[in-house]
């Protein structure tokens, strides 16, 4: 059995009739909007709970959060693992070659001269996707 995020969602989303692609495309206002109030709602009750606590249930809602983000994903027919590879190749080029970091007075970590942006769309374009204007001249 896999313990991937991306195979349990879509066996939820099997189980229970629910929209999945396998092709990255866009989805009817409706839909998108209700993933949208989904999400939000999740990501609202993780932002609460990580200040209250208690570990277990900030553990739990975080699983909700992805949990819900692989859905909307898999609604659309992003192969978000693919996505998330590609955030993290962009991430760690915010390391100098010099292996120094640049923070924010917070400690969040920021982008150098040698950082790379993500390439979203060439990712999609792998996984079948054709954006709208490239669709349209077909």
């Amino acid at each position: 059995m896999s313990t991937s995020p991306a195979a349990f969602v879509r066996e939820f989303h099997r189980a229970f009739g629910l929209a999945a692609r396998s092709t990255p495309a866009e989805v009817p206002a409706e839909l998108a909007a209700h993933r949208g109030q989904l999400l939000a709602e999740e990501a609202a009750e993780a932002a609460e709970v990580s200040v209250s606590g208690p570990l277990d249930r900030l553990a739990h809602e975080l699983a909700d959060v992805v949990y819900v983000a692989y859905g909307t994903a898999l609604v659309h027919g992003i192969d978000l693992d693919e996505v998330i590879a590609e955030i993290h190749r962009a991430n760690m080029t915010k390391l100098g070659p010099d292996g120094r970091v640049a923070r924010r007075a917070d400690g969040k970590v920021l982008k150098g001269a040698h950082y790379r942006a993500p390439d979203i769309a060439s990712v999609l374009r792998r996984q079948g996707w054709q954006p709208r204007e490239e669709a349209q001249s077909d």
